[in-house]
């Protein structure tokens, strides 16, 4: 079943690769600003608006329907095997990660020292994986959904604990664009489950905001890593000095 936030995450979309706003939707509909921020954010069109917002972008009704129906059917997860193949070939996952991040074959070919023949070979594994589309004119159409996470525990988040972990710790946090928060405290198990709440909801804008960004050239775009991390934990050198060991179960 299609839902009003299915439409509206797929007309925002839609705006977006126009390089649309909303004060176009306002002037093309003759409302104001702050009336179209309310219509996106209650997701009640009528049809008829739907219509003149469509017409708007040169995109018929039915074509909308079907992107959020195409939205609707791609997948969340991979599977463990589908992963496995990813960490077995490095340059297969820096491709896997281009496309998920919507590069075009041109931007892999100019930045990565792949060859054509290389690079439409890999896209063509990832077609087998099922993770993108491989169509005519080596164009690529995702089928994975916004919502997108790798396997809990899976080879990716293993491979990341291997390697990566240690590389993106490798800095300051001091430079532009960088921050590293860490705090410390005391939590009941009712204020842990509120702040796990709290980071999902960071997680999903985090997600959310890179699914607006992509269609934005890449040259404006810049590769960006988040980490949330919390759990129960005192430092060793503390526990150490404990009367005895803490062994409540939380």
């Amino acid at each position: 079943m299609i839902t009003s936030d299915d439409i509206v995450k797929t007309l925002k979309r839609a705006l977006k690769e126009k390089q649309m706003t909303y004060r176009n939707v306002a002037a093309h509909l003759e409302l104001t600003e702050s009336s179209v921020k309310r219509l996106f954010s209650s997701g009640d069109f009528s049809l008829k608006r739907l219509e003149q917002i469509c017409q708007m972008m040169d995109l018929d009704l039915g074509d909308l329907m079907l992107q959020v129906q195409q939205r609707r059917q791609r997948i969340s997860t991979l599977t463990l095997e589908q992963e496995s193949q990813l960490v077995s070939d490095i340059p297969l996952l820096l491709v896997a990660v281009c496309v998920l991040n919507q590069w075009s074959v041109k931007d892999m070919l100019e930045v990565y020292a792949f060859t054509e023949h290389e690079l439409v070979r890999a896209l063509a594994r990832l077609d087998r994986i099922r993770l993108i589309e491989l169509q005519p004119g080596n164009r690529v159409r995702l089928l994975i959904s916004p919502d997108f996470n790798w396997i809990k525990g899976g080879p990716i988040q293993q491979f990341f604990e291997a390697q990566v972990q240690s590389d993106f710790f490798k800095a300051r946090f001091s430079g532009k664009g960088e921050i590293r928060l860490f705090v410390s405290g005391m939590l009941s198990r009712g204020s842990n489950d509120q702040m796990r709440r709290r980071i999902e909801r960071l997680a999903a804008g985090f997600r959310q905001l890179s699914e607006d960004d992509r269609a934005l050239p890449i040259n404006e775009r810049f590769g960006t890593s988040l980490i949330l991390a919390m759990r129960p934990w005192e430092l060793a050198a503390f526990e150490a000095l404990r009367r005895s060991p803490d062994r409540r179960q939380f």
